[in-house]
């Protein structure tokens, strides 16, 4: 069966110029990337899809709209993850050392924090179902989420990257982790612990933003098998908002404001920039758009429940567009695993 590639292999999205490679080498890394068959980006595919689940909970409560649509889409998160989990898990034990590599990239390392983020947010998913399900799949996600964290970071802290390798993957692991673990204690009723890695995820992401704006403002411009990675940029305040209201349900506080306004502003910002962001061929990567998306809708659609009358204007198109964006990567990703099977070279990206 062929699995697609992203385009974000450790061969295509190494920054920089690349040293000369013999032909020995380049059939051990055809090989290698052969074997490899899921990266870590692809758990991208789950919070998108969560996320859109969550908004459709949270329209359900102030639209009134069909519950069911939301619960489909949070089962069919559910499957995508545990698909992922099994194959991720299985493929590692297989090939340790493309595994290895992977953490180890400059630009994919931070993506194996997607683990820990998509797996809580499948545990708040399955609160209404069962409580001691979603308490498991927490701590497991809070596990991963330190565990990996403080590794990678740790890495960070010693040096010697190259300043084009600052790209917004460096957020997942401090700032998605964290602040995806402050949503999951949230909704499960444990604010106070809640809080503590709001402000963990919080500060990460105001100490790492004025290195990945630099990056983008840098004299090279990003590539444009990377550039679908920019999106995880526009995802820190509204993740940050949306937890903040898991974890105070009800709040009106101008802090959320705030935050919503900026994520909103920055999504604005990517329309503004679609050509230049869209400019590589579909590959599943331009999944990373969907987090943000989605919290944008989560945060918009809670904040108008709270009587906050510009969300209640607002709260309508933002909730369309990320129906109609999501929809739209859902169809895509599906004909390009369709396509896939007679066009190895296109699902791959073009990447040699």
């Amino acid at each position: 069966m062929t699995v697609i590639r992203l385009a974000d292999s450790s061969a295509a999205l190494r920054s920089g110029p690349r040293p000369p490679v013999n032909d020995r080498g380049l059939e051990m890394e055809a090989h290698r990337i052969k074997r490899r068959q899921i990266p870590a980006s692809y758990f991208g595919v789950v919070l998108g899809v969560a996320g859109l689940g969550q908004a459709w909970r949270s329209a359900v409560q102030l639209w009134h709209l069909p519950s069911a649509i939301g619960e489909a889409l949070l089962a069919m998160a559910g499957l995508i993850w545990a698909a992922l989990i099994i194959g991720y898990v299985w493929q590692s034990i297989r090939n340790f050392e493309a595994a290895k590599a992977e953490f180890l990239h400059p630009v994919q390392g931070g993506t194996p924090a997607l683990i820990a983020v998509s797996t809580l947010l499948i545990a708040i998913a399955v609160i209404p179902y069962s409580m001691a399900l979603a308490w498991l799949l927490t701590i497991g996600g809070i596990a991963w989420n330190i565990g990996f964290a403080l590794w990678h970071t740790g890495t960070l802290w010693q040096g010697g990257r190259n300043s084009e390798d600052m790209l917004p993957t460096l957020y997942l692991p401090t700032v998605a982790g964290n602040l995806t673990t402050a949503a999951a204690l949230g909704a499960l009723g444990s604010a106070d612990w809640g809080w503590i890695f709001l402000g963990a995820g919080f500060f990460s992401w105001l100490a790492l933003e004025s290195l990945v704006i630099h990056r983008l403002w840098h004299s090279t411009s990003i590539p444009a098998p990377q550039r679908p990675l920019i999106g995880i940029q526009f995802a820190p305040p509204v993740v940050c908002a949306m937890a903040w209201l898991a974890l105070s349900p009800g709040s009106t506080d101008h802090w959320l404001l705030m935050l919503w306004g900026y994520g909103l502003f920055q999504l604005l910002l990517g329309l503004r920039l679609g050509l230049w962001l869209g400019v590589q061929p579909f590959i599943p990567a331009y999944w990373a758009y969907t987090f943000g998306v989605a919290a944008a809708t989560v945060s918009g659609l809670k904040l108008a429940q709270a009587g906050i009358h510009s969300a209640q204007v607002l709260a309508v198109p933002v909730f369309v567009g990320a129906n109609v964006f999501i929809g739209y990567l859902v169809i895509r990703t599906v004909h390009l695993l369709i396509t896939s099977k007679d066009t190895p070279q296109r699902a791959t990206g073009g990447q040699r």
